[in-house]
């Protein structure tokens, strides 16, 4: 299903995975094949260097190489949102100059995540990566970066015109329906695997998701039964859902990198070792993500 050119944001995005060689090198040609692939599968777009892209651990050429990488492999009507956090603004602006150079159709955008910004400072940050012209995503992750992109500030960052959406990662599903009385145009987009069908069901049109890097058809359904708007579909959701539930709440954990590239590796695909400071998986949570994982591709979930 080809992206509409005018909401490129929209629908099944997979944050995706990297794929090291066994030196910890980024294997480009494994990533464009990984792309393909989740084309092929029917998700919607990808973003590259996000955090499950562990963009934090590559060098500045390494990244924009990823981007260009993502673009270069996608199909026609495939999206690439890539992800443009970076500390200061300057910074950020950079990438979503990067990005649109290398033909991105929108970015995926933090606030300042060096300290605690305040109000000014965030919509100072937004102002200055818009006059890029890309569609900017807001990224809410209160967690990583302590800021909150509360409802009242997303709906003074969308009525002037800097975002078009928000990834939603507070976790708090009561949110999008004050973000929809504030700024009714901003779109919602499902922000964390494990309340996908709570926010389908309040309104969200997209799902930046980290499973479908192991299991993209299964994800590809649940989401538009979960987004559908009708309730039959949503209670044909519901058993898909519980059945890959223990594994869409990594997404939420601090592991959740090498959780996935561990569902990765189990179901045939190329997931691997993630580079420092991030190490394997205790043994009983690689324990658990593979029971989870074998016990989805028992019932037929790929």
């Amino acid at each position: 299903m080809p992206i509409p050119s005018q909401t490129p944001w929209r629908g099944l995005y997979t944050a995706t995975a990297l794929p090291f060689d066994a030196d910890l090198r980024v294997d480009y040609d494994a990533y464009a094949d990984h792309v393909r692939w989740l084309a092929d599968s029917g998700t919607d777009g990808v973003c590259p260097s996000g955090s499950l892209g562990e963009y934090q651990a590559l060098t500045p050429e390494e990244r924009a190489r990823v981007v260009e990488t993502a673009v270069q492999a996608s199909p026609d009507g495939f999206g690439v949102m890539p992800g443009v956090a970076a500390y200061g603004a300057l910074e950020t602006v950079r990438w979503v100059e990067q990005a649109a150079e290398a033909g991105a159709q929108s970015v995926l955008m933090l606030p300042p995540n060096i300290y605690r910004a305040d109000r000014e400072a965030v919509v100072a940050h937004y102002r200055a990566a818009a006059k890029v012209g890309l569609p900017i995503v807001a990224y809410n992750n209160p967690y990583d970066t302590k800021v909150d992109l509360t409802p009242g500030l997303l709906a003074e960052l969308h009525s002037e015109g800097l975002i078009s959406a928000v990834k939603e990662f507070s976790g708090d599903v009561r949110r999008a329906y004050e973000i929809r009385e504030l700024a009714p145009g901003l779109d919602l987009l499902v922000g964390t695997d494990d309340v996908l069908v709570e926010l389908g069901l309040a309104g969200a049109v997209g799902w930046i998701a980290g499973y479908p890097n192991a299991l993209p058809e299964a994800c590809v359904r649940l989401y538009r039964l979960a987004v559908s708007g009708d309730v039959e579909d949503l209670r044909a959701a519901m058993p898909l859902y519980r059945d890959l539930h223990p594994l869409l709440r990594w997404d939420s954990r601090t592991e959740f990198v090498q959780a996935i590239k561990l569902s990765m590796d189990i179901v045939g695909r190329r997931g691997g070792a993630c580079r420092p400071p991030r190490l394997p998986l205790s043994p009983e949570h690689a324990q658990t993500v593979r029971r989870a994982t074998e016990d989805a591709l028992a019932k037929g979930h790929r």
